[in-house]
């Protein structure tokens, strides 16, 4: 097999790749055995006719397309081991020149990892975040607390004020008819929740149990159902029930309840030192991100768009596995909120290029400060997988394998980075106003590179190995 390598703009490349002429007559030769049981010929029973009678009788091509592709999946990886290039996308695929006693030849067109020119990444200049703890802060805490201790009573003496909870049946009508979707029983709404159409619920405030109650509204012309946009409705309600929570007073015996501390303002002590706790750590985070993204953007790098690509899939992969596991797929989520794949792919990009920006960077700084980890941190760091994962030490080690490893290591070069950029950050006071900078991925780089993902795969590796052993 030979391989040309043309480097083309925007680090992108054409690889040319030569699978010599008696490789492609074996592939022709595997396809046939594949397909010949499938195949009729006048005068020979299934699976006893010869390649050349098929090839006579169906065309001198009618086993290129599987002998092509079992070549081009088998000869890709090795020309890629070969060329020594990084290659960071998916190859589009060409046919060259495939033709029985010649040698088959593709090119593949791919992206290439693009070289990073580093800016200034020491030094550089940083707001800094103050760690303040407020009087409000802590109220916010305990109010949360008395919600979760709250008891729901049951009101059968007043109409429905602000802030209850009623069991509504509602049926709502365009130009007097009934629509489609509009129709509810028992539906339980908070009114001033902003759940329904704007101006639905205030609407809802003086009714009485039992009582119908007609509601007029429009809908917003955003709004997804598009053949009710911007239509006058009457919406008939009645309401069945009315609850109201009910907060534990904030006292002394509220502090007993729900903490270890006998006086509220013991309790309040423990909350404040544990929001400063709490602050001082976002505050550390919030400094690494600022630092990581001025040296992001100090550095000039050509990101491939196939690579961006690579990127946004595999976030769409995770996105969809997420709300997978709460119970709906991706196409149901697109058909609740109106979003389309173009849509989402769109939204993702930005921050799948910052993603990628980011890893190259910090992979950059590693190679630029010649940041090496030791056998020691590679092992402290898997002892504590191990723990999270309840594994014993040496399972671990052996089921995350030489891939898994080199993660692990990757994973604590990138965090070298992230300190050693981060430590020399210099922090000046804010203006006053400060605009919040936006997340972006440090820990590890990105989500495709976090050594958390191998231990976890290793993790898996070892519940299925002993699954069988057993």
């Amino acid at each position: 097999m030979g391989v040309e390598v043309e480097k083309l703009e925007n680090n992108m490349a054409k690889l040319t790749i030569e699978v010599p002429a008696e490789a492609f007559i074996a592939e022709l030769d595997k396809a046939y055995r594949a397909q010949r049981n499938r195949i009729s010929v006048p005068g020979f029973r299934k699976g006893k006719a010869p390649r050349k009678m098929i090839q006579k009788l169906y065309g001198a091509g009618v086993f290129f397309e599987d002998a092509a592709n079992s070549a081009i999946n088998s000869e890709y990886p090795k020309a890629l081991k070969e060329c020594e290039e990084t290659v960071v996308s998916r190859p589009e695929i060409a046919v060259v020149q495939i033709e029985e006693g010649k040698p088959f030849i593709f090119t593949a067109t791919v992206a290439l990892k693009p070289e990073v020119t580093l800016g200034e990444y020491k030094g550089v200049e940083i707001t800094r975040t103050p760690v303040e703890v407020s009087e409000a802060d802590v109220d916010a805490e305990i109010d949360k607390e008395r919600e979760q201790n709250s008891r729901v009573i049951d009101i059968d003496d007043r109409p429905v004020m602000d802030g209850d909870t009623v069991k509504l049946d509602f049926e709502g009508f365009v130009d007097g008819e009934a629509f489609e979707g509009g129709k509810g029983t028992d539906y339980p709404l908070t009114i001033g929740s902003g759940s329904f159409i704007p101006g639905f619920e205030e609407q809802l405030v003086g009714a009485v149990i039992g009582e119908e109650k007609e509601v007029s509204v429009t809908f917003p012309e955003n709004y997804q159902a598009e053949e009710l946009r911007g239509k006058a409705a009457v919406f008939k309600c009645t309401v069945n029930q009315i609850t109201r929570k009910e907060l534990p007073e904030l006292d002394d015996d509220f502090a007993q309840d729900v903490s270890e501390f006998d006086t509220l303002e013991e309790y309040k002590d423990d909350i404040r030192s544990k929001l400063l706790e709490k602050k001082t750590e976002d505050a550390k985070r919030t400094k690494e991100n600022k630092a990581v993204e001025k040296a992001v953007a100090n550095a000039q790098i050509d990101v491939p768009s196939p690579m961006i690509d690579e990127q946004v899939q595999s976030q769409m992969d995770d996105f969809a596995s997420r709300i997978q596991s709460q119970g709906i797929t991706l196409e149901q989520y697109m058909q609740l909120t109106g979003m389309t794949d173009d849509m989402l792919r769109a939204q993702i990009r930005p921050d799948a290029e910052r993603r990628i920006r980011t890893t190259l960077v910090l992979e950059a700084v590693v190679k630029a400060e010649a940041i090496e980890i030791s056998e020691e941190q590679i092992d402290e760091e898997i002892h504590s997988l191990a723990k999270s994962y309840n594994m014993e030490f040496d399972k671990l080690k052996e089921n995350l394998g030489e891939y898994g490893i080199e993660q692990v290591t990757h994973d604590l070069e990138v965090r070298a980075a992230v300190a050693l950029i981060t430590d020399a950050a210099v922090e000046v006071d804010a203006p006053e106003e400060d605009d919040e900078v936006e997340e972006i991925a440090v820990d590890g780089a990105a989500d495709a590179m976090a050594a958390g993902d191998a231990a976890a795969a290793a993790a898996e590796d070892s519940d299925s190995a002993d699954a069988q052993e057993e």
